[in-house]
C-alpha cells in the first residue's frame, strides 16, 4: 500500500490530481461562453444550457459502464484510456458550427470524460493506505477544482480575444500533454483483482449499493449541492453580462477565482472527518452555501464575489465529505459505488442547470432565491435521513 509522505505517494496523487486537473478544464471550458454562445446561435439561455449539461449528462450515464469495465481489465487502463480520447474528442468540435452538432460532440466528450472520473476514487482507496487515502481525496477534489477555475478561465479569455475554435486546439494540445505526463507517473496498480465474466455480478452490486440507504442519502446529498453549485455560477454569469453590469465575458469568467476557497475547504475536509461527525459536516457546508446564495442577492459585485466565496466553500466541503461517505461504507465494488455517487452528481449537476437557469429566466435572482432554498431544504432533510440510519446501522 502507497503510505503517505513517501515519494511513491507524491508521484501518484500528483498524477491523479493533474489527471483530475485535465478533466475538469475540458468539461467547464464553454461555462463562461454560454451567453456569448447565445448570441452567436441566437439561443435562449436554456438552449444554450445545452452545451454544458449534454458533456455532464452523458458523463453521468457512462460513469457505471466505466467502472464496470474496470472491474474486469482494471483501473489504470481505463483512466490512461479516458485521458487520450480527450484531444481526439476536442478536436472532433471543430468539424461543426452547428448548435445541434456542437451539443452532440461535446456529449461524446462527456463519454470520454467518465472513464477516468469513475475509477480514480476506487485506485486510491484499493492502493493507498487510509490515512493517506483520506488525504489523498481532498487532494484530488481541490484539483477538481482548480481545473474547473482553469478551464472556465481560459474558456473565457481565449474565446473572447481569439474565437471559440482558437479556445479548443490549445485545449486538446495541453489535454495531449498532460495525458502523457500521467501516463508517465502513475503507477501499476498493486492491489487489485480483474473479476472477469461477473457482469451479473456487477448488476448486483449496483443494486446493492442503491438499496444501502447509508450509501444512497449521501449520493442524493452529492447531486442537489452539486446542482445548485455549478449552476448558481451559471446564471450568476448571465446575470453579469446583462444590464445594468454589462461586463465581457472574459472578466466575468474572473467570478470562477471564487472556486480557489473551494480548493482549500476540499482539503480541510479531510481533516474534519478524522475528528467529526461528517453529517455534521455535510450540513455546515450546506449552511455555507445557503448563506452565500443570499448574499449574492445584493446588487453589489462585492457582494456577489462574497457570496460566492461562501457557495463554493461550503459546496466543495459538503462534496468532498459524502464522495469519501460513499467510498469508505461501500463494502464490495468501491468503484460502482463511487460511479454511482457521480452519476447523481453530474445528473443533479445537468437537470439542475435548467431548473435554475429556468428560476434566472422567468423570475431573475429572486427567483433563482426561491428554486435555490427548496433545493437546500431537501438536503437538510437528507442529511437528516442519513444520520437515522447510520445510527440505526451503528446499533
Amino acid at each position: 500500500m502507497i503510505e503517505i509522505k513517501t515519494a511513491a505517494y507524491r508521484r501518484a496523487s500528483f498524477a491523479l490530481a493533474l489527471g483530475s486537473f485535465l478533466v475538469f478544464c475540458n468539461l467547464y471550458m464553454f461555462q463562461p461562453m454560454l451567453p456569448l454562445m447565445a448570441e452567436k446561435f441566437n439561443a435562449s439561455a436554456i438552449e444554450i444550457n445545452w452545451l454544458l449539461a449534454s458533456c455532464t449528462l452523458t458523463l453521468a450515464l457512462t460513469l457505471v459502464p466505466w467502472a464496470v469495465g474496470s472491474e474486469i481489465i482494471g483501473r489504470r487502463k481505463v483512466m490512461m484510456l479516458s485521458l487520450f480520447l480527450l484531444p481526439f474528442t476536442g478536436m472532433a468540435m471543430l468539424l461543426t458550427d452547428s448548435l445541434i452538432m456542437l451539443t452532440l460532440t461535446r456529449a461524446v466528450m462527456g463519454i470520454s470524460l467518465a472513464g477516468f472520473v469513475a475509477v480514480a476514487v476506487a485506485f486510491m482507496a484499493e492502493e493507498f493506505t487510509p490515512k493517506a487515502f483520506m488525504i489523498a481525496v481532498g487532494g484530488y477534489i481541490s484539483a477538481n477544482s482548480l481545473g474547473g477555475i482553469a478551464g472556465r478561465l481560459y474558456g473565457g479569455f481565449a474565446t473572447q480575444y481569439w474565437g471559440w475554435n482558437i479556445a479548443v486546439i490549445g485545449m486538446a494540445i495541453f489535454s495531449l500533454l498532460g495525458a502523457l505526463l500521467v501516463s508517465r507517473l502513475l503507477p501499476e496498480q498493486q492491489h487489485f483483482t480483474p473479476q472477469k465474466g461477473q457482469f451479473r455480478n456487477h448488476n448486483k452490486s449496483v443494486i446493492g449499493h442503491l438499496k444501502q440507504r447509508e450509501l444512497w442519502f449521501a449520493m442524493l446529498i452529492g447531486g442537489v449541492n452539486f446542482s445548485l453549485f455549478v449552476n448558481l455560477y451559471t446564471v450568476m454569469g448571465f446575470r453579469l453580462v446583462a444590464p445594468p453590469y454589462s461586463l465581457s465575458i472574459s472578466l466575468t469568467s474572473m467570478i470562477f477565482l471564487c472556486y480557489l476557497s473551494g480548493t482549500i475547504t476540499a482539503k480541510l475536509s479531510g481533516r474534519w472527518s478524522q475528528l467529526y461527525s461528517p453529517i455534521k459536516g455535510m450540513v455546515l457546508g450546506t449552511t455555507v452555501s445557503a448563506i452565500g446564495m443570499w448574499i449574492a442577492a445584493y446588487d453589489s459585485l462585492y457582494a456577489m464575489v462574497i457570496g460566492l466565496l461562501f457557495i463554493s466553500s461550503g459546496s466543495f466541503f459538503t462534496h468532498s465529505l459524502a464522495y469519501a461517505w460513499v467510498s469508505q461504507k461501500a463494502k464490495t465494488a468501491k468503484a460502482t459505488a463511487t460511479a454511482l455517487y457521480l452519476v447523481h452528481y453530474y445528473v443533479g449537476g445537468s437537470l439542475g442547470g435548467f431548473y435554475l437557469v429556468a428560476c434566472w429566466q422567468y423570475g431573475s435572482w429572486h427567483g433563482v432565491l426561491v428554486g435555490g432554498m427548496i433545493l437546500y431544504g431537501l438536503i437538510y432533510l437528507l442529511c437528516w435521513r442519513l444520520q437515522r440510519f447510520s445510527s440505526s446501522a451503528l446499533k
